[in-house]
């Protein structure tokens, strides 16, 4: 499947182009965002945070990516794709630099979490817009093949830029200070909306602007509704969304002081860059393993439950262990499993959406992961300031499992973009939402 779906890439020049600008796209953010990734929760402790005012503060991240993730997709629905993303460069850089202001005065707590939700509606331009923008062009391109390995190669990108990135935000923070990855984060995103402004073209896709913008939110959100929650096997996928990605986002940046404890260096920000290192590693490893696990199944939710389930034990077992090694291999192979799972599932939900809708449903979906950062961040901060970050850990595995109920009921749809073997062609604008295939369907 996969040497079939890169053989059509290579014969059709239009589709080759349109996925070159999205790997570059997918290399700049990641890079630029990645410089802080490794340093974020040290950064926030310098500036005389608490554990729970720091996770409070990347609650207030996600409370903006929710608040602001439908009226941006509708930007990108009704403005442009690209029109989006360029104002997510502009938004993310200008509230990157206000963040490295903030540590220099160690600001409040309120100025912090103001900040944060602005932090929020910069990442809210760039979710569903430039995943939207490369389906609708690819299929403009006349590209038919199954999304599973451009996806993947995305992801093995995206590995490459944050292995890149964030080990080399935590020697320059080790050299210089806490802030200046920051700076390096601003600069290249500011170097990102040059390079969208010159290449990148909505292909496949003209805005809707028949309606106010009031208007358009309200025709926008029944639609998401209607495609997303409205259509059970992308409705459960959220639903599960919440307890996966809410738990991943406060590992993730966890694993930062947790590996500093297990390693007795405190000031070791190279170490902590070496957290975010290894699951950028892990993505490289999981982009190039996806189409190839995808192929040992039939369903696509067969991959999705079983990455799921494996995540959660390893989330248990990083709970228990006091090695650091033990610790990073655990970190390394659920990385991988993360990887693996993201190209599928994405690959799932995009067969499943019309193409005027699009970009709002992802970013409905996108909402829905954010919903549970904003609830259990703050908690499990909270759990590793009074037991601290090990049961934090295993408290975050056993959560992430609630997720696997909703995975096996959007398995139970028996969808048609579930079991085929390559994507199955969007749905048109204005489709009815897909129907799920025959229910005597043998599952595999």
């Amino acid at each position: 499947m996969a040497q079939a779906t890169e053989g059509t890439i290579a014969a059709l020049p239009a589709a080759r182009r349109i996925q070159r600008i999205y790997l570059v796209l997918m290399l700049g953010n990641t890079l630029a965002a990645s410089f802080i990734w490794g340093i974020n929760t040290l950064f926030l402790l310098d500036a005389g945070l608490s554990n729970l005012e720091a996770f409070a503060a990347n609650a207030f991240f996600t409370a903006g990516m929710v608040v602001f993730e439908i009226p941006t997709g509708v930007v990108a629905d009704t403005v442009g794709r690209r029109a989006s993303y360029l104002l997510g460069t502009v938004t993310l850089a200008t509230s990157t630099i206000l963040y490295w202001l903030m540590w220099l005065w160690h600001a409040p707590f309120w100025a912090w979490a103001l900040v944060s939700v602005l932090l929020g509606l910069g990442f809210t331009f760039f979710s569903g817009a430039v995943e939207a923008w490369l389906v609708d062009a690819l299929r403009a391109s006349g590209y038919s093949g199954g999304l599973e390995p451009v996806f993947s190669k995305g992801m093995v990108v995206s590995g490459t830029a944050m292995l890149v990135g964030s080990v080399a935000g935590g020697v320059v923070a080790q050299a210089t200070d806490l802030g200046v990855p920051f700076l390096l984060r601003g600069g290249v995103l500011l170097a990102m909306f040059v390079v969208a402004f010159l290449v990148m073209r909505d292909v496949g896709f003209t805005p809707d602007k028949s309606e106010g913008p009031g208007k358009a939110v309200r025709t926008l959100f029944r639609s998401s509704l209607k495609y997303g929650l409205g259509n059970p096997p992308v409705r459960y996928v959220m639903l599960a969304a919440p307890f996966t990605a809410g738990v991943g986002i406060y590992v993730f940046y966890a694993l930062q002081p947790y590996l500093l404890e297990l390693w007795g260096d405190e000031k070791a920000y190279s170490i902590a860059g070496l957290a975010a290192a290894i699951v950028a590693a892990s993505q490289v490893a999981g982009g190039f393993l996806a189409p190839k696990v995808r192929g040992l199944f039939r369903k696509r939710t067969t991959t999705i439950l079983l990455s799921a389930a494996l995540a959660a034990a390893l989330l248990l077992s990083l709970g228990f262990t006091r090695s650091f090694w033990i610790a990073l291999l655990l970190l390394t192979v659920w990385g991988v499993v993360a990887a693996i799972e993201g190209p599928v599932r994405q690959a799932y939900l995009n067969d499943l959406i019309p193409s005027r809708q699009r970009a709002t449903v992802l970013s409905f979906d996108s909402l829905m992961g954010n919903l549970g950062g904003v609830g259990i961040q703050p908690a499990l901060g909270r759990t590793a300031d009074l037991t601290g970050y090990p049961f934090s850990l295993a408290v975050s595995g056993a959560i992430s499992a609630i997720a696997l109920p909703f995975l096996y009921l959007s398995r139970r749809q028996n969808a048609t973009a579930d079991a085929s073997e390559q994507d199955a062609t969007p749905a048109p604008d204005d489709a009815p939402a897909p129907t799920p295939a025959s229910a005597t369907e043998p599952e595999g």
